[in-house]
């Protein structure tokens, strides 16, 4: 179990640079970015190879948690050290570090939370998991598989087609949602209301 006081860090996926911001693999960065507008804050560069904004989560009063929302500025396949290097620049206990990130295997716009796992092909989990070990939790944002035989490569470093942008903002949304709710009301609660 995890001190109720130690601070939290949700780290978005995704890749750096204009050319990725609308791709299905930057879903990361697109929910970090609403948590920080959220918070009322900008992203500021870190020593740590990553964007930083740093903010609470839940009821004003000593309910409210600490939160460091991340955008790793390294490529996906690399995100394990920034992330390190933030958890332990900031004292966060595995168990409060949150990766938000696209997910193949789920219908678009389906979230799923859950704490440790494999990573089933994704670089950035592969990354995190090779520095942290598995035991993270995860905010599973569904992107659908590629149509015909495209190479899945190429699909999660596309832009999400027009007919899903129509709803993306609205899935990004309630992917925000689900992070608050894990942060201040648990695992349990955020899986209850948002696991679809």
């Amino acid at each position: 179990m995890t001190d109720d006081a130690s601070p939290w860090l949700v780290v978005g996926l995704g890749n750096p640079g204009g050319e990725y911001a609308g791709n299905r693999h930057n879903v990361g960065f697109m929910v970090a970015d609403l948590l920080a507008e959220r918070m009322g804050a900008r992203f500021k560069a870190h020593k740590s190879r990553a964007q930083v904004v740093e903010g609470r989560v839940g009821p004003p009063g000593p309910l409210s948690r600490r939160v460091v929302v991340a955008k790793p500025m390294s490529f996906m396949n690399l995100s394990g050290g920034p992330v390190t290097a933030l958890r332990d620049f900031y004292k966060v206990p595995v168990g409060h570090v949150v990766a938000v990130h696209d997910e193949l295997d789920i219908d678009y716009g389906a979230l799923r939370l859950k704490v440790g796992g494999g990573d089933n092909g994704h670089n950035g989990l592969k990354s995190i998991t090779k520095s942290l070990g598995a035991d993270y939790c995860r905010m599973r944002f569904g992107i659908g598989r590629p149509p015909g035989r495209m190479d899945v490569a190429a699909f999660v470093l596309k832009d999400f087609s027009a007919a899903e942008r129509k709803e993306l903002d609205y899935f990004v949304d309630r992917a925000a949602d689900a992070v608050e709710t894990l942060i201040a009301d648990g695992l349990e609660r955020a899986q209850g209301t948002y696991n679809s």
